[in-house]
């Protein structure tokens, strides 16, 4: 069976930025829904008329991927407001934010712990890879038609490349993959 939409595929991969620094390797096959809200749609497009054992490279954008570097999604908030048990690389749903936090920080994003001080504590509402142009070499591991059940979620379960909070996706789905 190829590739088309409303159907699963599941792939392995290597993730690299344009300096060919690993970043991700995806060694066990992952499921993802094509015409659903798992993959980018370049990544989709790249894929579409592809069978098992196929392998296509390709390059995203940042605008094609995680997006541009927002600086406006960095805030600096008091440490006090935060358990002492905080530690950099920790995600935290924007609508958990202890009360204190600048309330111009949105509440449907994911912010990671970047920095701690003392007195303060750097909250970055970027995903980890935006700004970043992207290599990407898949492997088509297999491919088979995506149940009812998948159509109507608009995903396999895997949210690769759709960080969001837990609660919205399921679990796993607040990291990288």
């Amino acid at each position: 069976m190829d590739i088309n939409q409303q159907c699963v595929v599941a792939l392995t991969w290597t993730l690299t930025d344009t300096l060919e620094e690993e970043l991700d390797v995806l060694d066990e096959p992952v499921e993802f829904l094509i015409g659903g809200e798992d993959l980018f749609k370049k990544i989709e497009d790249a894929l579409q008329g592809h069978g098992v054992g196929a392998t296509v490279a390709l390059q995203l954008e940042p605008e094609e991927a995680f997006g541009d570097y927002q600086e406006q999604l960095l805030f600096l908030e008091k440490r006090e407001l935060f358990p002492p048990e905080l530690e950099e690389g920790m995600t935290l749903e924007g609508s958990a934010l202890p009360p204190g936090c600048n309330p111009e920080a949105p509440k449907d994003a994911l912010y990671t712990v970047t920095e701690i001080y003392p007195e303060h504590v750097v909250l970055d509402g970027n995903h980890p890879l935006a700004g970043i142009a992207l290599r990407l070499r898949l492997k088509v591991e297999a491919v088979r038609e995506a149940t009812e059940e998948e159509i109507g979620r608009g995903t396999a379960g895997t949210g690769f490349f759709r960080i969001a909070p837990p609660h919205e996706h399921g679990p796993g789905s607040s990291s990288v993959h």
